[in-house]
């Protein structure tokens, strides 16, 4: 693999302090965040003004992903690559199951905090707006919520595994008249 580059052009505030380090702060973070998912990027932005962030990566075969404005308009399926190896995608739940994705690449916890309760359990009732799990990306904690009423029938990730974006992190079975 050939050595990435982040260009980053910096912008003074005037009083040459904050901007700075936060801007070497999102440097080293998108830095450590390209190390770590391995793949090749497309394009890297950094702002220090408000902190944004934005890292695109080559698609790699079936997954593709959206710029981060559009996911919330339309939100993909995840689909496992055709051939290759790697580990065996899980089964896709059943027709008349839900399936919550993870909403950003990162790393899945399924606690607020380590040796704490889960925030579900297999069998719990869930409504909409609930807190189900953690998606850890650059040292932000991402809330993932349930988006329908139902019951836990799995939590298809480990806490601490790494996931994809649109990976199915946990399935509940639908309550009555929430589809």
């Amino acid at each position: 693999m050939s050595e990435e580059t982040v260009d980053v052009h910096e912008q003074s505030n005037g009083d040459g302090s904050n901007a700075d380090v936060t801007l070497a702060d999102l440097r080293h973070e998108v830095r450590q965040l390209i190390s770590d998912v391995g793949r090749p990027i497309r394009r890297v932005s950094l702002r220090a003004g408000t902190a944004v962030i934005e890292v695109e990566w080559e698609s790699s075969g079936a997954v593709t992903e959206a710029p981060a404005h559009a996911q919330a308009a339309a939100p993909q399926q995840y689909q496992a690559p055709a051939t290759g190896s790697g580990p065996e995608p899980a089964a896709e739940p059943a027709a008349d199951r839900h399936r919550i994705a993870a909403p950003l690449v990162g790393t899945f916890y399924s606690a607020p905090s380590p040796g704490a309760e889960p925030f579900v359990n297999v069998g719990d009732v869930v409504q909409p707006g609930r807190q189900v799990a953690i998606v850890e990306a650059m040292k932000l904690m991402n809330a993932v919520t349930a988006d329908r009423a139902g019951t836990v029938v799995s939590v298809e990730v480990s806490d601490g595994e790494f996931v994809e974006f649109g990976q199915t992190l946990i399935v509940i079975e639908p309550a009555d008249g929430s589809e």
